[in-house]
């Protein structure tokens, strides 16, 4: 089991904030699926003002290359990601259109 963390910002509105919790709440038909398929076998969220925190347990076999394939052959993640883009916002060293963002693990106790 590999775990990879990521980043990734929210637009600085509270409203929007709490929309996109909710559509966190009850993705869209078929988006639970797609992160399963991919070899994610665990995904958590966490939120701290406007930054999101993202934590994934995948299987061994995981590649993002693959999950990226994958994403873009599929629909329904197309529209997902579409509908996200008007809650989040790139970090500042992102490049253009990246979205979340892999953190460096710099300490295990």
């Amino acid at each position: 089991m590999k775990r990879y963390c990521l980043a990734l910002d929210l637009q600085p509105e509270p409203a929007l904030i709490a929309e996109y919790e909710d559509w966190h709440r009850r993705l869209l038909p078929g988006i639970r699926e797609s992160i399963l398929e991919s070899g994610i076998v665990r995904m958590e969220i966490y939120r701290l003002g406007e930054r999101l925190f993202m934590v994934m347990e995948t299987k061994d076999s995981f590649r993002f290359e693959e999950k990226r394939a994958l994403d873009l052959a599929n629909p329904v993640v197309q529209q997902w990601e579409e509908m996200m883009w008007k809650y989040q916002r790139a970090l500042p060293q992102a490049a253009p259109g990246e979205k979340w963002m892999l953190m460096e693990k710099i300490f295990t106790l």
